[in-house]
């Protein structure tokens, strides 16, 4: 009789799929798109792993990183989160590599009511509120004050401003008219469709470039190398590209 049942539980387990491992991707939060639309190729292509993403600012990920969270990779909006997580030897630096670029530019809600047309338009008394990343966390916060700091236009606007924890809050004031203006990058205007206006690029000194990596941590490094692998390989650049990233 024991033989018997131990027979029919190893039937039963055979028979209920293996469950596909968890991989925890924590991604920038102007890569939510393309990495949504990339996941499915992904799974495709690794049929027992199951891609589950956290979208976020950059500074807000690294420090649930750096409390313990499990995650297997890290793709950064910026070079120095990416930095900060190697210093705290968070990253297995041996897999961190480029895969993606962006540009800095300035939105307006549809209509352009405050007639936003340059940098030197946010100065005029017509712009009350202009939506920018807080620079301590969120990666295009440091791009638009560094780039509006060199032009000698960002403490005139401080007073204007309205801190955003990540680039896509900042894309959600824009598109429901809550200001007169934002900083966004150009991946995440194009996804504002008819309701945000691109009105000028930002040139920016450091380019917007976007490194990923493995954790020194991760519980699947495997898994996680392919991950990276994908995300730099002809299928993840061709998503990339469609959502208006550029190459490394």
């Amino acid at each position: 009789m024991r033989k018997l049942l131990l027979t029919l539980a190893l039937v039963l387990a055979l028979a209920v799929p293996a469950r596909a491992a968890d991989l925890t991707v924590s991604a920038a939060a102007s890569l939510t798109d393309a990495f949504n639309e990339l996941k499915p190729l992904f799974a495709k292509d690794h049929p027992g792993v199951n891609v589950v993403f956290n979208f976020a600012a950059s500074g807000t990920l690294l420090s649930q990183m750096e409390q313990g969270a499990p995650v297997d990779v890290f793709a950064s909006a910026d070079q120095k989160t990416m930095d900060q997580a190697v210093e705290k030897k968070l990253i297995d630096t041996a897999t961190r590599a480029n895969f993606a670029q962006n540009a800095l530019v300035l939105g307006v809600p549809a209509g352009n009511p405050a007639k936003v047309k340059d940098l030197a338009s946010l100065a005029t008394p017509g712009v009350r509120h202009i939506a920018v990343g807080n620079p301590d966390s969120v990666p295009v916060g440091r791009y638009t004050k560094a780039a509006l700091s060199k032009a000698g236009a960002w403490d005139g606007i401080v007073p204007k401003l309205v801190l955003a924890e990540s680039v896509r809050q900042v894309l959600d004031y824009l598109s429901r008219g809550e200001v007169d203006a934002g900083f966004v990058y150009a991946t995440d205007a194009k996804q504002g469709g008819d309701k945000v206006k691109v009105v000028a690029e930002v040139p920016v000194e450091t380019p917007v470039s976007y490194p990923i990596a493995v954790l020194a941590g991760s519980a699947d490094r495997k898994d996680a190398a392919a991950f990276v692998a994908f995300v730099k390989g002809p299928k993840g650049q061709e998503i990339l590209a469609k959502y208006g990233f550029k190459k490394p």
